[in-house]
């Protein structure tokens, strides 16, 4: 079985998230690393395995961000790094895979299950290596692993929704060295 390593600079773990009814907060973490055991003729032998490093959270806003990372939020002191590890990786449809693991962030583990995209492989134009894409796209509720912080708006409206939209968006280049 091959291992993919994740390109830790063309890739990211993105987030969208609603904010006082009337708009989306956007933003990322920027330092992600893992692996991936994958083979193209037996799908559910594959797995992966994502850390992503809490305090390279960014949305564009230093203040923000700094809330982010704060205990009201992440607790990136107490909680330094995300992780996602699958159980189970199954095929569907052509290059479409439904990946189940455990999720793990701000000291709780949920199981979530999620639709991911392969693409690739495809040569390097640069060299001699191989890459391939991974893409997944799904929603957490922030409150499994509480991460509860929120302001009461007007009407018993809540400033923050519950609701956490992921993209994850990978390449992952052949590790040479096997």
């Amino acid at each position: 079985m091959a291992r993919w390593i994740v390109d830790p600079d063309h890739s990211v773990v993105a987030f969208s998230i609603g904010h006082m009814m009337i708009a989306h907060v956007r933003g990322q973490f920027n330092k992600i690393s893992g692996t991936i055991y994958y083979d193209p003729l037996n799908i559910n032998t594959s797995s992966v395995e994502l850390v992503i490093d809490v305090a390279s959270i960014f949305t564009g806003i230093g203040k923000r961000d700094d809330h982010l990372r704060s205990p009201d939020f992440f607790d990136a002191a107490k909680y330094p790094m995300i992780s996602f590890k699958s159980t189970r990786i199954d095929p569907v449809n052509g290059t479409l895979v439904q990946v189940t693991g455990d999720l793990r962030m701000h000291g709780k583990t949920s199981q979530i299950s999620v639709p991911a995209l392969l693409s690739g492989p495809v040569k390097d134009p640069f060299g001699d290596g191989l890459s391939m894409g991974f893409v997944a796209s799904f929603v957490i509720n922030r409150d499994d692993y509480d991460i509860t912080w929120n302001q009461l708006m007007a009407e018993n409206a809540f400033m923050i929704s519950s609701d956490v939209e992921i993209i994850i968006d990978l390449e992952a280049d052949l590790d040479s060295t096997e």
